[in-house]
């Protein structure tokens, strides 16, 4: 049968790059194709639409910088495990995701957006771009295969934003209130970054 997976995922929150590379790995072990549909989903929706600065942000959301290095630490040891390095210095800019979104509903609806995704993943968290400047985002949909002067006009546009602030808010409704949320043949739901057994078992029972 065919494999439909639906992620909910923020393109900010380290858990969904974790949780990216453990479906992946979910996956090769079953050795199966799968369809993934990428959700939308904001850690931070009031973030301005130009971004802010990230650190001060962090220091105050978890109680100072020596917290926040404790929560890098552990992330990182977590990341470790499935392939993931983080590079958290190197954010300079808390960004808004809105368009980042936008630009990953634009990819699916053309075929797959997952080297998007993976390509956002690896921007915010490993090169320390911001994600929620256009021009970036014009720059990292290149480098996927799509047309700079066509995405730089759809951003432009704001073509889909309702749309996926609509979704959004039905994730909500849906009781989901953390990330990554993963959805199974649209049967079985996994919360949070699972390690890959735990998607292949839930994988393998939306199939019975």
């Amino acid at each position: 049968m065919t494999i439909e997976i639906d992620v909910v995922s923020d393109v900010v929150c380290p858990w969904c790059f974790i949780g990216k590379r453990y479906l992946q790995t979910a996956l090769e072990r079953l050795g199966e194709g799968a369809t993934v549909r990428w959700h939308p989903f904001q850690l931070n929706p009031d973030t301005p639409e130009a971004g802010d600065p990230y650190l001060p942000f962090l220091e105050r959301k978890f109680g100072g910088v020596e917290r926040v290095r404790q929560i890098w630490d552990r992330v990182r040891q977590a990341g470790a495990q499935a392939g993931v390095e983080f590079d958290f210095e190197r954010i300079a800019i808390r960004p808004n995701t809105l368009k980042a979104h936008r630009l990953i509903h634009r990819a699916q609806e053309a075929g797959n957006a997952d080297a998007l995704v993976e390509r956002l993943f690896v921007s915010h968290f490993q090169r320390g771009e911001d994600i929620g400047d256009p021009e970036t985002l014009v720059g990292i949909a290149a480098e996927t295969g799509d047309d700079p002067e066509a995405v730089r006009a759809y951003l432009a546009s704001g073509q889909d934003a309702e749309a996926i602030r609509e979704e959004i808010l039905q994730a909500g409704k849906m009781g989901i209130g953390g990330v990554p949320f993963f959805i199974f043949n649209g049967r079985i739901g996994v919360s949070g970054a699972q390690p890959p057994e735990v998607l292949l078992k839930a994988i393998q029972e939306s199939m019975k």
